[in-house]
């Protein structure tokens, strides 16, 4: 494969093909963020994606799910991204599922036919960074998108039978919004009524935005309590009809997976649990992006 500087997926993409058509992220200006920052945005060539999908071909053939990198394949032009998904479909007739990041601004450049063009040709499931549903927080971080804008489309993914799977970031909005960002989180989540909710605990890294206001005291991070009192406010904020809400990311300090709206009164008693000292939270030695 040609793969080119760092890359990133889903930890649900564990055993999928890697399939690289694009490089790093279009927007690349999230202030926590510094997975692309050595890249410039581009989309490689189709003869260097195709003979990707040949060495697939012959050497991939045990794994039925395929993902797209790098940060935000729907931006691909229609055209473009038809093209790579008919060539999937001809030539890895086993892939059963096709999964891509997606951003406001991608799945905003498609239309609703196009969007569920991209399902019909195999595109199952899309994973949307909403991170927060405060929108100071959304602007504070630099995400180039209020909580209307994720709402709106995040709602037109679903429309389109493509599953939906949306990450937050617990303790993002910092000491002072917790609360806030906590509440807001669940209200966008319960408008959105994705398929998949995955919470990440923030950790920061350094050369980024966010990591420089906290060395200069200017962003103050929570504490690992604080972490899982902001968890089950948000949790118990989050009405989903009929969805998975996962906190099992290794950067959590309390793995949960829950199905709503079945299991929402036992996970917010094993949050209590958690709170009141009962439960061993993860060292932090043993948390990771």
């Amino acid at each position: 494969m040609h793969y080119e500087g760092m890359m990133i997926r889903p930890p649900s993409e564990a055993n999928s093909i890697l399939l690289q058509v694009t490089l790093g992220c279009s927007h690349n200006k999230c202030t926590f963020c510094g997975t692309f920052r050595e890249k410039r945005f581009n989309i490689k060539k189709d003869d260097i994606i195709f003979e990707d999908i040949e060495f697939a071909r012959k050497y991939c053939q045990r794994q039925n799910r395929l993902f797209i990198c790098d940060g935000d394949a729907m931006i691909v032009p229609q055209k473009r991204l038809v093209k790579i998904l008919k060539q999937i479909k001809d030539r890895l007739p086993w892939v059963e599922r096709v999964g891509l990041y997606a951003n406001t601004k991608g799945i905003g450049m498609k239309t609703d036919e196009q969007l569920k063009q991209l399902h019909d040709l195999g595109v199952k499931i899309a994973y949307m960074g909403l991170e927060s549903g405060d929108d100071q927080v959304l602007k504070d971080i630099v995400k180039g998108a209020d909580s209307a804008k994720m709402i709106k489309m995040g709602k037109r993914v679903k429309a389109s039978g493509i599953k939906l799977s949306v990450t937050v970031i617990i303790g993002i909005g910092g000491k002072k919004r917790s609360e806030i960002h906590a509440g807001e989180t669940g209200r966008v989540l319960s408008a959105i009524d994705p398929d998949f909710v995955g919470a990440l605990s923030l950790m920061l890294t350094p050369g980024t935005e966010l990591y420089d206001q906290y060395e200069r005291g200017e962003f103050e991070l929570i504490t690992p309590k604080q972490m899982l009192e902001e968890l089950g406010l948000m949790f118990a904020s989050t009405h989903l009809s009929n969805g998975f809400f996962h906190a099992n990311h290794a950067s959590n300090y309390l793995p949960i997976r829950a199905k709503l709206p079945e299991e929402k009164e036992q996970t917010l008693e094993l949050i209590s649990q958690a709170l009141n000292g009962k439960l061993a939270l993860r060292p932090e030695h043993m948390r990771a992006l």
